[in-house]
């Protein structure tokens, strides 16, 4: 999963998907074999060479400048997101030597102080990977109440969110418009694949999705690239029923951490009564008695 590799399968693919008519060029009516832009025409939209673009596009090259790489992200079309990652994708790599071995991801105490904090709302801490580190239980609750709620705890078994979606059938009934959240959690792979290309256990996690998913195999081959720090979806739980919540990503402030997705419902709606009734539907037992008085009653 190298970076050069990368770059030059975003530039094909990202090409075949805009048309002539999408950018006002003429096409006279003539039948392509391709429905997408040709090479030296991308190359006339970004104002460079066509032999250029070509190396660029084949893997060839590699000193591509920033100005180049903003010219191509407005002659593909590329949204901030896409064209923060054709950066990347082009950035040098550090070093010429072999790639180290990842290092455990852990759970900073920052991280777990606010999982606390905020307990009542469903949250999970996920890795670069989007292996599930911790979660609290309304986050399990929420999204993988069929699962060991002690999985994260336990590294080689952690539960991995990519692989639910796609794998698992509980996951996959579980978003009313599985499609949606399906290519959320692609484009997002995507873009952790462009930081981090040496990354052996990701690189596993993509050729065992595609091998797995054939779904997985042609959203990954799109090249759609998604930030999705906010998203809505519809969910319909097993235990509360149907209901809306928006999914939110707190990121480190480094980026280079784990994230945070956190659950809510608008106040006062009946997905926020929904989450509320999961939370007490999780809470201790102990908790969910009511309070005896530990003084001894008199009479008189």
């Amino acid at each position: 999963m190298k970076k050069q590799g990368q770059l030059a399968d975003f530039l094909q693919a990202r090409r075949g998907q805009l048309r002539p008519e999408d950018v006002g060029l003429p096409t006279y009516g003539e039948r392509r074999r391709v429905p997408g832009l040709r090479r030296e025409e991308l190359a006339m939209l970004a104002g460079i060479s066509a032999p250029y673009y070509t190396r660029l596009e084949q893997g060839q090259s590699r000193n591509a400048s920033p100005q180049v790489l903003d010219a191509l992200a407005g002659a593909l079309r590329l949204d901030e997101s896409e064209r923060a990652h054709l950066h990347a994708l082009a950035r040098a790599p550090r070093g010429g030597g072999p790639a180290g071995r990842p290092k455990p991801e852990r759970v900073p105490e920052a991280t777990r102080a606010l999982l606390a904090a905020i307990d009542g709302t469903p949250a999970v801490v996920l890795g670069r990977r989007s292996d599930v580190l911790a979660w609290n239980r309304q986050g399990h609750a929420l999204f993988a109440g069929h699962l060991d709620p002690a999985g994260p705890d336990h590294p080689g078994q952690r539960p991995n969110m990519a692989a639910m979606v796609f794998l698992d059938a509980h996951t996959r009934e579980l978003y009313t418009d599985w499609t949606a959240k399906a290519r959320a959690v692609v484009g997002s792979l995507r873009l952790t694949a462009g930081r981090y290309p040496d990354d052996p256990r990701l690189a596993g996690l993509m050729g065992e999705l595609t091998v797995r998913s054939a779904e997985f195999a042609r959203m990954w081959a799109d090249h759609r690239i998604l930030a999705c720090d906010t998203a809505e979806y519809e969910m319909r739980h097993p235990l509360v029923g149907t209901l809306t919540v928006t999914q939110q990503t707190l990121q480190s402030p480094q980026g280079d951490g784990p994230s945070m997705v956190v659950a809510t419902a608008a106040p006062g709606s009946p997905s926020a009564t929904a989450l509320t009734l999961l939370a007490h539907a999780v809470a201790p037992q102990e908790a969910a008695l009511p309070r005896r008085d530990a003084r001894p009653r008199t009479t008189g």
